[in-house]
């Protein structure tokens, strides 16, 4: 039987899954890692601490399997979206990551702004500038780290970070660059004209596939880090939403979803671009080829109940371990 393994790099962890080709999970494995405010309204995470969650379970999860190699012949990876991952020369990390729910960018976004045009940003992005993208993030970088900038020579999104360290491949998909603001959306490629307007170096970037392609192969130190075969193909994956619509079964018009993980979500598929002019829900490639997804998108949800359990709602916690569950159940109970 053949196997496939996807993985979910998530802000809080990551998650690794090893199915069979009818979809049953054969072996599973996660590995947490912190979160970073050098300041208020900041978050920052380590690449490196992705590399190493990614790394560790991937090895587990094919060990625990007992698999053979070569029997599994792909890996998908989705994750957390907008992150700035910034290379060097060498392919080494040069600065932590500004990741989705950082807010330190309000004025690098009114800079897009003013220098693309509030409505022809729209049409071809399908969004407005917001501090959760990652064009605003490149700019704060530019304007506050020069230094750092000057030594980027490759920019990589969260999940395609993972795939560089895989494959030593520089790829992202449709549905993760969407959310980078320096995508033609209806295009589906990169927006020459944004870059152009931005002054940013379209050789910085990823090449960019749809999520199904084949985007490159586990390199041959990686196999043996990890279990893999080198014959075992990365696809393109996608961004966490996309990815979620797919596993739901969202891939079609007249379907959606709604999720509160992090941050709450509203997803919608539609075969047909379709974008706000006014902005207000998002409008990203989705992970089925030539089409779209609208969404909206809270970014205060499941991330805010777990700052009420950590700050106010300790005797949730105290309860919880005396009644032998989750504290979460006891606050949900609460509010029901």
């Amino acid at each position: 039987m053949n196997y496939l393994i996807g993985i979910d790099l998530g802000t809080s962890s990551t998650k690794t899954v090893l199915f069979d080709e009818e979809g049953t999970v054969i072996a599973s494995a996660g590995k947490d890692y912190p979160l970073y405010t050098p300041n208020n309204g900041w978050a920052e995470q380590k690449p490196e601490d992705w590399r190493d969650a990614a790394l560790e379970t991937i090895a587990k999860v094919v060990k625990d399997s007992g698999v053979a190699a070569d029997d599994i012949k792909g890996l998908g990876i989705s994750g957390q979206m907008h992150g700035l991952v910034m290379l060097d020369e060498a392919g080494e990390v040069i600065r932590p990551s500004i990741i989705w729910c950082d807010q330190r960018t309000e004025k690098e976004c009114e800079e897009i702004t003013k220098k693309v045009g509030a409505k022809r940003l729209i049409e071809i992005t399908a969004n407005p500038a917001l501090t959760g993208f990652t064009a605003s993030k490149i700019l704060w970088v530019r304007n506050h780290e020069p230094e750092n900038y000057a030594k980027c020579k490759h920019i990589l999104l969260p999940k395609d970070y993972v795939r560089y360290i895989l494959t030593g491949e520089f790829a992202t998909e449709v549905s993760d660059a969407s959310g980078m603001q320096l995508l033609d959306v209806p295009k589906r490629q990169w927006s020459d004209e944004v870059l152009e307007k931005l002054d940013i170096d379209k050789s910085l970037l990823a090449k960019v596939y749809e999520s199904p392609e084949v985007t490159g192969t586990i390199l041959p130190e990686i196999a043996e880090k990890t279990g893999l075969s080198t014959s075992t193909v990365v696809v393109g994956g996608a961004g966490d939403n996309a990815a979620a619509a797919v596993g739901t079964g969202v891939v079609e018009d007249g379907k959606a979803f709604t999720t509160i993980g992090t941050s709450g979500v509203v997803f919608a598929h539609s075969s047909d671009i379709s974008i706000d002019p006014k902005g207000r829900v998002h409008t990203f490639c989705c992970a089925v080829p030539g089409a779209w997804h609208v969404m909206g998108v809270t970014q205060a949800a499941g991330y805010s109940l777990a700052w009420f359990q950590e700050n106010i709602g300790t005797e949730y916690a105290r309860k919880a371990k005396e009644q032998g569950c989750g504290a979460f159940d006891l606050i949900n109970a609460d509010v029901l």
